[in-house]
């Protein structure tokens, strides 16, 4: 027997209309490419999202085409998102942080039809488009007064490209399993791998995020999304802001500490999402400029592991509130939330440190478990490390064009690639992606954790942490930091400040001082690189 209920399809541009209907004066600002601040609302973006569906069928675009975009977070780009998948076709959100041949090979990879361009990245797709045959025009995300003189093919500024259009279009009707965005992974091993979402799943991803144990957002809220539209969705905040009628503030490419700060205080920010290394950035500015902030109340923090001190500093010394968590592009990207829970909230504050410190624990939609190398699964008590795996109703099944092949084992679970302990109240801990794991006589070692603890050192603006060939031990760890500004630390002091803190077997062995640790295009510390520039070097413990 089935439900006697409506079948109401979870299709993507049921939230622009919700946006656009109960929040059509919530307003949008976004600091633009070109450079002031402009200022629209859900009403109007509602508008002009069924002129780009409009302006798209004339193109051509159809359901399952592809249409690029490189583009910044603003509302362009927000409103070409909801009408490339309002006439059915997928936006393709490219990361411009990745290689120049990266970016034309998922281009063509995705055989993508149009390119939709923020100013800034009009010369590298110039040099570029002699290799992209798929690519019929590029849209520029401008005005005709900013719009460059460019050799780029039918090139078109897009206020004048949708001006040729009104909103006098019925958004397309299809299944919800019918994809709805792509996104690659940023590719360190091998070439990029396309991630294919639904709307199904972009929709009840962006439900599980907006809930209070995630990224919690609500109508009352101006929220900052730092992490990009091409990062996995923005962590999906550029769907739940709307589900939820929140203000939006769109901080375009200006991302250094100073610019946060500036957005943060003159839009009156209250919720905000980033990487580790953002929020590095503003730290270092807040403490240089003796600033405080004096709206934010809510940061998460997720795409690379939020060292302690970095929770600490937020909670204490601003008043902020603090969300650890942790996803990947083939997740959605969110797959756990640092949440307190209730039988958390009697513990000490140093112990609720410890706790936010974890990735934490699976909201409804995910589960997880961790398993040996015989795929055996392993308790949850916190100690045992393990492969991390996962399975979902936002998780990936198979790779765009099912490249890879099969990527699920016989349960549904996904390999995410990570090390993992889980703890008995289901608190999850990242010790180590499967390929930067250091094995030393038979004993794994946690490099997150090291490096984690070196940034509590004053003197530590960031460490990382590498496995160095060692003739008895096969592997020992060597640490890597970038120091403070005006700080020298030296090996000595920065090692006796991690002895009493970890296990003997874990010190490193060596400590290197570099101005720059390298990042991925998605801001996590690139191991493979790291290794390559350490490549041959002799720890003094030989």
């Amino acid at each position: 027997m089935l439900g006697r209920m409506q079948d109401w399809p979870l299709l993507m541009h049921k939230i622009i209309d919700f946006a656009g209907i109960q929040f059509p004066q919530q307003e949008v600002a976004s600091r633009m490419v070109e450079g002031p601040m402009h200022r629209t609302n859900y009403g109007e973006i509602r508008e002009r999202s069924l002129k780009v569906a409009k302006r798209l069928e004339r193109d051509g675009i159809k359901l399952g085409d592809r249409v690029a975009t490189l583009a910044w977070n603003g509302f362009r780009h927000l409103e070409a998102w909801y009408g490339i998948t309002g006439v059915g076709a997928v936006y393709h959100t490219v990361n411009p942080r990745l290689f120049p041949e990266q970016i034309a090979w998922i281009i063509n990879h995705a055989e993508d039809r149009i390119v939709m361009t923020d100013l800034t990245f009009v010369p590298l797709l110039e040099a570029l488009a002699g290799h992209l045959p798929s690519v019929e025009r590029y849209i520029v995300l401008t005005d005709a007064a900013h719009m460059p003189a460019t050799k780029l093919k039918n090139a078109v500024a897009y206020e004048d490209w949708l001006a040729e259009a009104d909103s006098d279009f019925r958004w397309a009707e299809f299944d919800e399993r019918t994809a709805a965005g792509l996104c690659y992974t940023s590719g360190t091993t091998g070439n990029p791998k396309g991630v294919l979402y639904s709307h199904r799943s972009n929709i009840l991803h962006s439900m599980m995020a907006v809930g209070p144990e995630v990224l919690t957002v609500n109508a009352y809220d101006s929220v900052l999304p730092v992490v990009p539209m091409f990062h996995a969705n923005s962590w999906g905040l550029a769907l739940s802001c709307l589900m939820r009628g929140c203000r939006m503030v769109m901080p375009g490419a200006k991302l250094d500490g100073a610019s946060v700060y500036d957005i943060l205080e003159t839009e009156k920010v209250t919720m905000t999402a980033a990487v580790p290394t953002v929020w590095l950035g503003l730290l270092h500015y807040l403490r240089k400029e003796n600033k405080r902030l004096t709206t934010l109340k809510f940061v998460g923090i997720g795409g690379s592991a939020c060292p302690p001190e970095m929770i600490r500093a937020f909670e204490e010394d601003y008043g902020i509130e603090v969300r650890h968590a942790w996803g990947m592009t083939e997740m959605s990207p969110i797959g756990s939330a640092g949440a307190l829970k209730p039988s958390q909230m009697g513990l000490s504050h140093q112990e609720k440190l410890a706790i936010q410190a974890k990735q934490g624990w699976a909201p409804f939609g995910v589960e997880m478990k961790i398993v040996d190398d015989e795929d055996n699964a392993l308790p949850w008590d916190g100690k045992r490390f393990g492969r991390l795996k996962v399975r979902g109703f936002a998780v990936v099944e198979t790779y765009f064009r099912d490249e890879g092949g099969k990527i699920l084992d016989d349960n549904g679970f996904f390999d995410t690639g990570d090390v993992a302990t889980i703890d008995p109240n289901g608190f999850m801990q990242i010790t180590d992606r499967a390929k930067d794991v250091i094995k030393s006589g038979g004993e794994w070692i946690s490099t997150i954790d090291i490096e984690n603890l070196a940034v509590g050192h004053p003197d530590v603006a960031e460490a990382a942490v590498i496995g160095v060939h060692h003739a008895k031990w096969d592997e020992r760890p060597l640490l890597v930091i970038v120091p403070k500004e005006g700080c020298e630390p030296k090996t000595e002091e920065v090692l006796a400040f991690l002895k009493p803190k970890i296990a003997k077997w874990w010190m490193p062995d060596d400590m290197q001082v570099v101005r720059e640790i390298p990042h991925t295009a998605t801001g996590k510390i690139n191991k493979l690189k790291l290794r390559e520039s350490f490549k041959g070097y002799k720890l003094p413990t030989e």
